[in-house]
């Protein structure tokens, strides 16, 4: 039987790297915002009882005059996220249903996760308690230092984290109590507060199609991974005649 998993999407950020007039988590990728699109990732999933939305306050009329209607058929709960990540997952905490077991920490930016991907590091987390997805860093590392390469860095054990990151539900309550302790500008993920619990956390390995939209120019790219992900086959033939063509 598995796990009853709460998904937290964080769409409250700023994204003042993107620029214009839009905020990058309500430009569209294909036709659909991303913030959608990364809301349908668990949207569909049997064992995903809540969904919560964290977005700015000065987005929550646009948010609700635009997407009320299709969030509330998603079953989404809007809520106002704080100054700092770390601050909107806090809030999203103290609204978890009392019966939910795993919790789905996912960037709104990062609409390209896979299903698989998705069901991947569910799994890994209901069996270890804490699991991200994470991909091998491939390209060669320097460390500078005032505009000068002093080291080449050994990249063999090195990976680039990613969202969904998923934890027994009292595990990251945990770790966000002891937030207070800690230096937040230097707390980058939730598995860094797990971390800093002492709690192992198991990596899912991923590749870079896996991608964050943090730049225009990242559009495009995001819109080429979804068009070469595979298409889920409908449930039945769309027509009578459907099985018979080629």
């Amino acid at each position: 039987m598995s796990k009853k998993v709460a998904a937290i999407i964080c769409a409250a950020g700023p994204g003042t790297r993107f620029g214009g007039k839009r905020k990058k988590q309500f430009v569209e990728v294909a036709g659909r915002p991303v913030f959608l699109r990364s809301i349908e990732l668990f949207s569909n999933r049997d064992e995903v009882k809540q969904i919560l939305l964290g977005i700015s306050p000065e987005d929550e009329e646009s948010v609700r005059i635009q997407w009320s209607a299709k969030l509330s058929f998603f079953n989404v709960k809007i809520f106002l996220g704080g100054q700092e990540r770390c601050d909107t997952i806090r809030k999203a905490l103290a609204l978890l249903k009392d019966d939910i077991e795993l919790v789905a920490v996912h960037d709104a930016c990062r609409c390209c996760a896979t299903e698989q991907l998705v069901t991947a590091t569910l799994a890994k987390a209901a069996e270890t308690g804490a699991a991200i997805p994470a991909a091998p860093v491939t390209a060669t590392i320097k460390q500078a230092q005032d505009g000068t390469i002093i080291r080449t860095v050994d990249r063999s054990d090195l990976y680039e984290a990613q969202t969904p990151q998923v934890f027994e539900t009292a595990l990251l309550k945990k770790a966000y109590a002891h937030l207070d302790q800690l230096d937040k500008a230097a707390v980058t993920d939730d598995a860094f507060l797990v971390e800093a619990l002492g709690h192992k956390v198991a990596i899912v390995e991923a590749d870079s199609s896996n991608l964050k939209i943090t730049r225009p120019s990242d559009i495009a790219i995001a819109e080429a991974i979804l068009k070469s992900q595979p298409k889920p086959l409908p449930a039945g033939p769309a027509h009578p005649f459907e099985e018979a063509q080629w």
